[in-house]
């Protein structure tokens, strides 16, 4: 059972950051995660007065705050168009509407669930993050920092890169969590892949090769997606097997690139 000894809404982000230095202290998301958890907290720090709940539009980016809820992002018309809907194709199946209404970017991102679908798109996306404290810095070298890391995720950026992305994931039933997720995506000629429910947190892996370089065919997406399943590392849990899951990603892999050679 989640026992909660105080609740707090902070009016400042500074308020925020010196409450969530406190071991016992948790920052506050959609709870749909923390209210499942046995433990005591000590103070329920809510975020809802500091206007982390917007999607706001730069001329290069995108800057999405942390309270915002995931069905925000699966109905948003600007970022649908960045990401050739691949966000909406993220978070769809992510339990259910009022789930997603709930759940928000910030508790997703900052969870770093290894069976997170948001994780693995942004990673694709060349997502940045900006923490109270430390800053702004790329999403991969966030997820890398340590899970005990106290400070306040305040929002999510994307840039306005151009190229195109796709995002495929695996489901034993369409709710649940995902086997397997991939996100592909050219940025400028060059090739990302993210490889998520692994069941280990998501992997970033570059066309180090070149496999695609020379465009997208049966052949090359084939091969790229050979490349991807033997370099990751998978593993089995209730879900699927280790074995499955590298099936899965060589099927996965090839899909989104011979999707995304049709967007070029």
């Amino acid at each position: 059972m989640l026992t909660i000894g105080e609740y707090s809404r902070p009016q400042s982000l500074d308020e925020a950051y010196a409450l969530c230095q406190k071991k016992n202290n948790v920052v506050l998301g959609g709870m749909l995660w923390l209210k499942m958890q046995h433990r005591r907290v000590g103070t329920a720090i809510d975020l809802c007065d500091l206007g982390l709940d917007r999607i706001e539009e730069t001329a290069d980016a995108y800057r999405i705050g942390a309270m915002v809820p995931l069905r925000a992002l699966e109905t948003h018309a600007g970022l649908a168009a960045l990401t050739q809907g691949a966000m909406a194709e993220a978070v769809r199946h992510i339990v259910g509407v009022q789930f997603r209404n709930c759940a928000t970017v910030g508790g997703s991102v900052w969870g770093r669930f290894g069976f997170s679908d948001v994780l693995t798109l942004l990673l694709a996306l060349d997502a940045r993050v900006v923490l109270h404290h430390a800053g702004e810095m790329p999403l991969a070298d966030f997820a890398a920092l340590p899970c005990n890391t106290r400070d306040i995720l305040t929002q999510i950026i994307l840039p306005k890169t151009g190229g195109r992305t796709v995002y495929l994931s695996q489901r034993n039933i369409s709710t649940d969590f995902s086997v397997l997720t991939c996100a592909l995506s050219e940025r400028n000629g060059a090739y990302t892949c993210v490889i998520g429910a692994r069941p280990m947190p998501a992997a970033v892996f570059a066309d180090e090769k070149g496999v695609l370089a020379q465009g997208i065919t049966e052949d090359s997406a084939r091969a790229f997606a050979e490349d991807i399943a033997a370099r990751a590392v998978l593993g089995g849990n209730m879900r699927a097997s280790g074995d499955y899951r590298r099936a899965i990603c060589k099927v996965l892999v090839r899909r989104a690139a011979m999707a995304l050679s049709k967007e070029g």
